[in-house]
């Protein structure tokens, strides 16, 4: 069983950073991709970035490019969202999410949600604002 726990959400104002971190537990097969998805309230909940920890690939999505870097963090089963430039349309609810990903899985379907991951935390608020 995989287990998903989410800190560093807080308030920033415009131009900050924040560092989320998602600590997971449980086979570390059953957790190989991991991700970072929010949802603002009332809206339909987006991939924000995706990583698969066995070999390090990446994807983001278009708003995120540049902005955000999803990482390993020094402890191999925690997963790191950075955060920088924040912009008021980046506050939401942020989730950790992970499951196995077969060989050959995009990791753009899983970013898409047509890949559907079945472990996810409980969230943490980002709240950007002056």
């Amino acid at each position: 069983q995989v287990q998903l726990t989410e800190s560093g959400g807080g308030s920033v104002q415009p131009g900050g950073s924040l560092t989320l971190s998602c600590e997971a537990s449980g086979p570390g097969y059953a957790r190989n991709c991991m991700g970072w998805f929010r949802q603002v309230s009332g809206k339909e909940r987006e991939g924000v970035a995706v990583i698969h920890t066995s070999g390090g690939a990446t994807v983001y999505a278009d708003s995120m490019k540049g902005r955000f870097t999803i990482s390993q963090g020094k402890a191999k089963n925690t997963v790191d969202l950075q955060m920088n430039s924040l912009k008021p349309e980046d506050s939401a609810m942020y989730y950790c999410a992970a499951d196995h990903c077969f060989e050959g899985t995009s990791l753009n379907s899983v970013l898409s949600g047509t890949f559907k991951l079945h472990n996810w935390g409980q969230g943490t608020q980002v709240t950007v604002s002056s």
